[in-house]
Parts: C-alpha cells; sequence; structure tokens
C-alpha cells in the first residue's frame, strides 16, 4: 500500500511523529508527504533524509495561502525546491482553491501562480501535484492551456469534467472521502484503474480515529476493491505500480 498525498509535517504529528513513522513502515510500502507551505520544506527535507526510500514529498504552494506569502517569497521558495530537486518527487500541492479564497484579486493571483508552477515542473522535470476546490472549470482550462502533461488531480471530484480530465491522460488519486460520497464512488467505477492512485490527506479525513493517518489508505483499497469489483491485492498491486510510474519511486530494498 502507498499513501501519495499526506501531510507528515503537520502539528498534530508533532509528538508522536517518529512512532508514527516507525509504525508506518510495518504497514505501507511508501508514503508521499506533501509540502504545501514554504515554512514546512525544512522539515519536510529532514523527514526524506532519515527515512530514505519509504518517506518521499513533493513541495508547492497550497492556493489557500495566497493571501499570505509574497511574490518575492514565493519566488525565494521555488529557487529552494529547485536546489533541492533530488529530494523531491513532484511539485505541489498547487492549483486553485475558491472556496477559501472570495476575492476575484486574489483568484487572478492563484490563477497566474498556477500557470507559473506548471512551467516550473516542466523546468524541474517534476510531475504535478494539483489541488482544486470549487474551481474546476479554471483550473482545467489553465492545465490544458499550458500543456500540462504529467499531472495528479487530488482528491478529484469534478465529475462533470471525468471525461475530458481522462482524455487529457490525467492520474487522479482519492481518499477516505470515497467512504462516503456517492459522487467520488461514482467518479472511481467510471475512472480507468491504471489512472487511480490512493491517499489519506492525513491528518486531515479521519476514518476511527480523531485525525486521519496514511494507514487508513487500506479502508480506501478496500472500497475500490468493493467498486471495481476485484480483489484487495489487485487493486493494491495496480495502484502501487501507478504511484511507483508516476511519481519514478525508487525503493531499494522494497519491491512490489
Amino acid at each position: 500500500m502507498i499513501d501519495v498525498h499526506c501531510h507528515l509535517e503537520q502539528k498534530e504529528y508533532a509528538e508522536k511523529r517518529n512512532e508514527l513513522i516507525k509504525n508506518l513502515k510495518k504497514e505501507l510500502k511508501a508514503v508521499i508527504t506533501c509540502c504545501a507551505h514554504p515554512k514546512d520544506f525544512e522539515l519536510t527535507l529532514e523527514l526524506v533524509k532519515t527515512h530514505p526510500n519509504f518517506i518521499f514529498a513533493t513541495a508547492g504552494i497550497h492556493p489557500e495561502y495566497v493571501k499570505e506569502i509574497s511574490e518575492k517569497e514565493k519566488d525565494e521558495f521555488l529557487e529552494k525546491i529547485k536546489a533541492n530537486k533530488k529530494f523531491l518527487v513532484g511539485i505541489g500541492e498547487v492549483g486553485l482553491d475558491y472556496h477559501w479564497i472570495r476575492e476575484e484579486e486574489f483568484r487572478r493571483k492563484q490563477r497566474e501562480w498556477l500557470s507559473e508552477f506548471i512551467d516550473f515542473s516542466k523546468e524541474v522535470k517534476l510531475p504535478l501535484v494539483i489541488h482544486c476546490r470549487d474551481a474546476d472549470e479554471d483550473c482545467l482550462k489553465i492545465l490544458e492551456t499550458n500543456d500540462a502533461k504529467k499531472v495528479l488531480w487530488h482528491l478529484f471530484g469534478a465529475k462533470h469534467l471525468m471525461k475530458q480530465v481522462m482524455e487529457n491522460g490525467y492520474y487522479i488519486s482519492i481518499g477516505p472521502i470515497l467512504l462516503r460520497s456517492k459522487k467520488h464512488k461514482k467518479i472511481i467505477r467510471d475512472y480507468p484503474l491504471e489512472r487511480i492512485m490512493t491517499e489519506t490527506d492525513s491528518p486531515w479525513f479521519p476514518v476511527n480515529e480523531k485525525i486521519g493517518y496514511p494507514t487508513n489508505v487500506k479502508y480506501v483499497i478496500e472500497k475500490i476493491a468493493e467498486i471495481k469489483k476485484k480483489s484487495f491485492e489487485e487493486i493494491e498491486k495496480i495502484t502501487e505500480t501507478n504511484a511507483f510510474n508516476f511519481f519514478s519511486l525508487s525503493l531499494s530494498e522494497r519491491k512490489i
């Protein structure tokens, strides 16, 4: 099992992070943690360096933070990412969020930054991890206009755009929201399994606890297996292979 999108740097894990990672290694083949704010970059790099071939990382600026991060800070962060590219497997999560950001001035800034992040991902030759909330049409238009190729649409929920997203060859990832959302169940039913990955977005989307954990990916695999009418083992293997290929993961002693 692989969790392709979680946030190990978050404060919810601060007091038990080492114990958590030790336990994750017993159940998961790999974890991809997502650094979505410049302030979390050093800790993210430390986790990757301390747990090579198990913890991998993506880095970007979550669109929710567009108000608090200046152009200068964004540019400096891009330079840091470029300088540490060898420790990263993707750029993201980046994208659009019209749910939390209502002002057109900042929505426009989000759109400008997304175009820039797409170009940056091409420059550093890393795949793109997209966050999109309440802005599906704009997000897809920007991805297509800027000819984004290697795209993972995290927690994809735009069922009405699914055909177009599919034709573009984008991957999608799904988390514990699948356990309760009819819309997401229909998306997973109809989306090609060869383009699906599993995630938890933890510490959010808890299942049986107060906060979420990457091991909850097992519930996601169970639900995909139920929807696709396949075995747990088959879904596990295919989604793992998708993650390995998309992110070019290297696990020295671990095998798929």
